[in-house]
């Protein structure tokens, strides 16, 4: 599997490029995005941006950005501390607004 898959308006991405970016065995990543501790949001860009899509992923104070094309190709990747979201900062689960992306990988 390539890091990064396209599947309609879906990006499905390999838990091991997570788990290197959180520090995490690649196990323990499956399970934190499945409980919803690594939170996810995909943005799609719009204008000058189109064709190209935002993906963020936020686990324990830390984002991993990846800027995408339409075959799921890499163009920018940064990683920087964040503020607390949605329970942790007081919102109620309804101002919550990410969504899940999935996440896949070979099983070892």
């Amino acid at each position: 599997m390539a890091d990064i898959e396209r599947h309609g308006d879906q990006f499905i991405v390999d838990a091991q490029l997570l788990a290197a970016a959180f520090d995490l065995p690649l196990e323990e990543t499956r399970i934190r995005m499945q409980s919803g501790q690594i939170g996810s949001l995909c943005e799609a860009g719009e204008d000058e941006d189109a064709g190209r899509w935002r993906l963020t992923f936020r686990h324990q104070g830390r984002a991993l950005r990846l800027v995408v094309d339409a075959h799921g190709k890499v163009l920018r990747k940064s990683s920087f501390p964040v503020g607390p979201t949605g329970a942790a900062a007081g919102k109620p689960p309804s101002a919550r607004s990410h969504k899940p992306a999935p996440t896949g990988g070979k099983k070892t």
